[in-house]
């Protein structure tokens, strides 16, 4: 039928999902088993507010069963492109995906925490950055008492390695 017959309120919205993290194209989607556990979490979440939606208007249910299904298309692509690193691997006296990093930055005289971990995962307020972020691509492969240099603007910020540890 041509659009031209189609009463406009009829017309479906398509929902605006926000993009998830991004992951460049080509690039490996390595997940920590704890990052691929909270994506089948989110998975299991989304679910069960799509299947217990309360709402009583037709329109407005359908509205947010296509928000929550656009949002777990995405998901879902995402789970099964993911491929979990065993951090029991990892070489022990190296920084790889997944490790867990004691750094002094710069004058600082506190050393701060990080793991490397996917782009799912990352997450500065829990010290968790992504193993694609600049300063990771820097630390991955160095060992400890190693330094590393982070160019900015208007100074250069120095990362000394003081720890490395792999937790499952």
């Amino acid at each position: 039928m041509s659009r031209g017959f189609v009463k406009e309120e009829d017309q479906e919205e398509v929902p605006m999902v926000p993009p998830r993290a991004d992951l460049p194209e080509g690039v490996t989607n390595y997940v920590t088993q704890t990052g691929m556990s909270e994506l089948l979490q989110e998975q299991e979440d989304l679910i069960k507010e799509r299947d217990s939606s309360e709402i009583k208007d037709e329109k407005e249910k359908r509205i947010q069963t296509n928000f929550i299904n656009a949002k777990l298309g995405l998901l879902k692509t995402r789970i099964a492109s993911a491929q979990v690193i065993d951090l029991s691997k990892q070489p022990k006296d190296e920084v790889r995906f997944g490790a867990s990093l004691k750094l002094k930055i710069g004058d600082q005289s506190k050393p701060q925490q990080f793991q490397i971990v996917g782009v799912d995962e990352a997450d500065i307020a829990k010290g968790k950055i992504s193993f694609i972020s600049p300063i990771a691509k820097l630390l991955t492969n160095k060992k400890v008492g190693d330094k590393v240099i982070l160019e900015l603007k208007p100074k250069n910020r120095v990362f000394e390695i003081l720890e490395i540890e792999y937790d499952s």
